[in-house]
């Protein structure tokens, strides 16, 4: 019985590290056809925004109170929008190429607080408070392009080959790479 009709040999040659740099060469096109140039990006944006956001807020926690340590009870970020004239206006990457706006999304937090020194008193609570704007990348979960169709797309002005994956930022089309990966 040789390597060959072994299946745990087999599985440990596929499990092995990739030392050579002409090996890795060519496991890129298949990498490429299966996850796409700019996937990482947006599963990173994604859960940046879903995960991440939140630990940084709970890491850099620094308002002390001695009545309830839990001021701030969520944050979450909304799709892109803006205000505009007391109504809130939702914003697709196309207008804001057209009318030089960054397409971006409130951030937004739930407070849960007391009035005065009393311990006992009834915490109020505020939800959506915005504490500041993101831009959100193109084809992420926060995206209005996200999961539409051809048609969809169309409509919103938007090329369905476009894979995403950058910014808008005053209109200008933006892409923002680590200098350590490159």
């Amino acid at each position: 019985m040789g390597a060959e009709d072994d299946p745990s040999a087999s599985l440990k040659i596929l499990a092995a590290p990739v030392k050579s740099a002409v090996d890795k060469f060519q496991l890129l096109p298949a990498f490429l056809k299966v996850r796409g140039l700019v996937k990482q990006h947006i599963d990173s944006f994604n859960y940046f925004i879903n995960h991440d956001i939140k630990k940084i807020m709970k890491a850099n926690d620094r308002l002390v109170c001695r009545y309830d340590p839990d001021l701030y009870t969520n944050i979450y970020v909304e799709e892109p929008s803006v205000d505009m004239d007391f109504s809130v206006e939702k914003l697709t990457p196309h207008l804001c190429r057209l009318s030089d706006r960054t397409y971006a999304a409130p951030i937004k937090v739930d407070i849960e607080y007391t009035k005065g020194n009393q311990a006992n008193k009834k915490p109020e609570i505020k939800r959506g408070l915005v504490i500041g704007r993101l831009p959100i990348m193109l084809r992420s979960c926060r995206c209005v392009l996200s999961g539409k169709d051809e048609a969809e797309l169309a409509k919103l002005g938007e090329c369905p080959l476009d894979p995403g994956g950058y910014f808008i930022v005053k209109g200008t089309e933006k892409v923002f790479t680590c200098p350590f990966l490159v």
